[in-house]
């Protein structure tokens, strides 16, 4: 799968590193937020493993508030092309906004990584098409009236991959993420992290974003800062069900470990 000027191998599980540049991110708020700060923990990132960098502008953390789309391109776009000037590395932005997304691509961006699968704004598809960029589609709903969870979540991407399927996006640029953390109880969470080789009829690579969320807070009882143990358990089992991403914070432990388990996989 291209993204940017690399090829990704659809054999293996990439570290995708997280670069939040937003005040109240749930584990890293304010840390990054000033150019030359993203760039060390850019440099950081790569130097330990990261072959493609996340960059969101807005917390999507349980009872977010909403911010405008000027606002995010503010925090975003000086940010990414930054990224761009100084690291050969694709780079994804995290949002669910057509005009967010636009000034990101124009900015650099080389995949739009969107939490609501498309669903929120319909004219995402249409920007991803315009712009010849691969897409990530997060599944997530409204509510949490499964009847059947597996089902219903892979039913919900369907229709996200059909959204785009419509905007004439090509099957080799879409990505699926089962959305830990989003309209899920923590068993829900739990269970679609085992439950990951479900997705792969599908068709599509498929990345794990489980990184220090409250699925491994509330199962370990701990804070953000003290998940990297839990979240290097979830990219293990992301890497052995076969993910080609993980999306996390704490790059170096979470490289080490899938490399090591893709070394004992491939023995």
């Amino acid at each position: 799968m291209i993204i940017g000027n690399v090829n990704f191998d659809r054999n293996r599980t990439h570290v995708m590193g997280i670069l939040n540049v937003t005040p109240d991110s749930f584990s890293d708020g304010g840390r990054w937020n000033n150019i030359n700060a993203a760039l060390d923990h850019t440099a950081k990132m790569i130097e330990d493993g990261a072959e493609i960098i996340d960059i969101g502008g807005e917390s999507t953390r349980p009872g977010y508030t909403m911010i405008s789309d000027d606002e995010e391109i503010r925090r975003i776009v000086p940010v990414i092309e930054a990224v761009k000037k100084h690291f050969d590395i694709p780079v994804s932005v995290d949002t669910y906004k057509s005009a967010v997304a636009r000034a990101a691509i124009i900015a650099g961006a080389d995949l739009l990584n969107d939490i609501w699968g498309f669903k929120y704004d319909r004219e995402m598809a249409h920007t991803a098409k315009g712009f010849d960029v691969p897409v990530c589609l997060m599944h997530n709903r409204d509510n949490t009236e499964y009847a059947d969870f597996i089902e219903d979540v892979i039913s919900d991407l369907k229709d996200s991959v059909s959204i785009a399927k419509a905007a004439g996006i090509a099957d080799d640029k879409i990505i699926l993420d089962p959305g830990i953390g989003f309209a899920k109880s923590l068993e829900q969470n739990l269970r679609i992290t085992n439950s990951l080789e479900a997705l792969r009829p599908l068709g599509y690579p498929i990345l794990l974003g489980a990184s220090r969320k409250s699925m491994i807070g509330l199962t370990l009882d701990l804070p953000p800062d003290e998940r990297v143990i839990g979240t290097v358990t979830t990219s293990v089992i992301a890497c052995i069900k076969g993910a080609m991403f993980v999306r996390v914070h704490d790059v170096k432990e979470n490289y080490r470990a899938i490399k090591m388990t893709e070394a004992i996989i491939n023995s």
